[in-house]
């Protein structure tokens, strides 16, 4: 691979990474210390850069000079942050999840797999008990706020303006094309929270059990529906009017890891889940190629069950109702 190759292929993946055009000279000028001009000059190629602003480039924007050039590395580079309860802010986080969906829906060509271990983070926000408990448990029991260690749950406890930034995260993905790996377990965790919390009676009462159970059959049905019909819709549209397609697989026999993976134009980003909350991204090809397979392959071993395979998505859906109403029965409010 000839010095412009390399250059050239660098800039196309700078510009892969959500920077706008008109931009993208200012952000390459100021980071080289050169001006605007100088910084077009070696975005066209006219102007051949420097080991140093290789570096200083490749360093800014998390780019692998081995994948540049070709070379073969069993090393990923990865980006992400790690939260804990010193620097965690649950609207920060929201907002990032606003961030990356926005960028996600900016491609004109994009789908988005999801192998679910358990319930996805956006269909919490179909319901705000559902969010709000949530919310609840990651700040008590995941990251121990000492302002919720003696806590009860209280569904009025979650904030409204937080509800909006979610309703917009829910947004957001609606119009992403999707495609999600279910299986039985998929709702196993969320099921164990809710009776630890009334064992440990974080619940005010039963009834808050209840209510919480009730919110989760009724976003369980919007998800039927949804399957039916190959498509995402706002739950409070009557019309049900198409907004981004769904796929939804049902597979019996692998466990999902929570990994995601997007298309995007031609190229691909992989998302992968770790130490509960926190995930980190890349755009490493050779990973990216290895998780599509994956992806594949889980598909491969699933039942399609939306649009078509009526019989299986009714018992799909019918073996985790039947969970839930049981859960709903034992409580004998």
């Amino acid at each position: 691979m000839t010095t412009g190759e390399i250059q050239h292929l660098l800039f196309k993946t700078i510009k892969g990474k959500s920077i706008e055009d008109s931009n993208l000279a200012e952000e390459i000028g100021r980071l080289l210390d050169k001006s605007t001009d100088s910084a077009y000059r070696r975005i066209r190629g006219e102007k051949t850069l420097s080991l140093d602003e290789l570096q200083t480039l490749c360093l800014h924007f998390k780019i692998s000079i081995d994948n540049l050039i070709g070379l073969q590395s069993t090393g990923v580079i990865f980006t992400g942050e790690y939260l804990d309860k010193k620097t965690f802010r649950f609207e920060e986080y929201v907002n990032s999840l606003i961030q990356n969906l926005s960028y996600m829906n900016s491609f004109k060509e994009k789908t988005f797999y999801y192998s679910c271990k358990d319930l996805p983070i956006f269909h919490h926000y179909h319901f705000r008990e559902i969010a709000a408990f949530k919310w609840f448990f990651w700040l008590k029991t995941y990251f121990q706020f000492p302002e919720f260690e003696k806590k009860k749950f209280n569904f009025k406890d979650h904030p409204d303006e937080l509800f909006v930034k979610e309703q917009k995260v829910l947004d957001l993905y609606n119009q992403l094309p999707s495609v999600e790996i279910w299986n039985l377990e998929s709702m196993n965790i969320f099921f164990r929270q809710i009776e630890f919390y009334r064992d440990s009676q974080v619940f005010n009462s039963d009834e808050d059990v209840y209510q919480l159970y009730e919110s989760i059959g009724k976003m369980w049905v919007h998800l039927e529906k949804q399957a039916s019909l190959g498509y995402k819709f706002d739950y409070n549209d009557p019309t049900q009017k198409r907004i981004g397609n769904l796929k939804m697989y049902f597979n019996e026999v692998l466990l999902g890891d929570n990994n995601m993976l997007l298309e995007m134009d031609g190229s691909r980003m992989s998302y992968v889940s770790h130490t509960t909350i926190n995930f980190m991204f890349t755009r490493d090809e050779a990973f990216n190629l290895n998780m599509y397979n994956h992806m594949q392959n889980q598909m491969q071993r699933s039942t399609l069950i939306s649009e078509v395979s009526e019989r299986e998505r009714a018992r799909f859906f019918r073996l985790i109702r039947e969970k839930i109403e049981h859960r709903k029965e034992s409580l004998k409010v």
